[in-house]
């Protein structure tokens, strides 16, 4: 059964088997579930689906690729859902990991929704476009550092792994690509509202070549932002503990 590649997916299929493997070992040992997003053709699929995990499920789109998947490998029927991973309910009531080589136009979407479930995932072990995969990992005072860094990084330690060339795929993207991995801290939450947090976040960075002052003007009292010496400093400029604490000591 042959499939097509449907650009308004952002379809670019992985082909190079030593980068598929690399992908399958920096999920590690297997334990617990294990969710794939976007298997596409089965790339890294046809390692997973025979790994020891407790339950394999994978997410797919495209109805086409769901049939050609099925075909090609016959045990992954029942283990596929056909639906869109961003308006999907959550796979597992218990710890599962995910894996998967994103679809670059909805990458940062995905990773929202993962925060949204971050109490059960556990890792997330992710083929990005580089520049969003740098900006996930970035630290503060880094250009790309940023909403997504703050936010992943509040509740992950990051880890850049490796860069994917693109011959790597079918077709070539014009991009770059990067692995990278997310390690769920296991310290106590230290945000007790994350949509509070989230918007916080996103406020502080709207404005970013100015600082935080003018950013939150409207938010909080003028002497405020006038006396604390945080608010001269811009959002690129904190830490995620930065963000963390103010956060916390501004909602006392």
């Amino acid at each position: 059964m042959q499939y097509t590649l449907k650009k308004s997916l952002g379809q670019h299929f992985l082909h190079d088997e030593s980068v598929c493997k690399k992908i399958v070992d920096a999920v590690g040992l297997p334990k617990g579930n294990l969710l794939e997003i976007g298997p596409g053709a089965g790339a890294i699929t046809k390692y997973l689906k025979d790994l020891p995990f407790d339950v394999y499920q994978c997410i797919e789109l495209d109805t086409e690729k769901v049939q050609y998947l099925e075909k090609t490998f016959p045990d992954l029927k029942g283990k596929i859902r056909n639906e869109d991973f961003l308006q999907s309910n959550k796979p597992f009531d218990q710890p599962f990991a995910i894996v998967g080589n994103f679809p670059y136009n909805i990458s940062s979407q995905i990773l929202f929704k993962v925060l949204d479930w971050r109490n059960e995932v556990r890792t997330v072990t992710g083929m990005f476009q580089k520049e969003v995969a740098e900006r996930i990992t970035a630290s503060h005072g880094s250009k790309v550092y940023g909403i997504l860094s703050v936010l992943v990084q509040t509740y992950y330690t990051t880890e850049y792994l490796f860069d994917v060339e693109p011959s790597a795929f079918t077709p070539p993207p014009k991009v770059m690509s990067g692995v990278i991995q997310l390690t769920r801290k296991n310290e106590p939450d230290a945000i007790s509202n994350y949509d509070g947090f989230r918007r916080f976040v996103k406020t502080a960075f709207n404005q970013r070549r100015k600082t935080l002052r003018n950013g939150f003007k409207s938010n909080y009292p003028a002497d405020l932002l006038l006396n604390d010496p945080i608010f001269q400093k811009r959002a690129e400029q904190l830490s995620v503990s930065d963000f963390i604490n103010l956060f916390a000591r501004l909602q006392s």
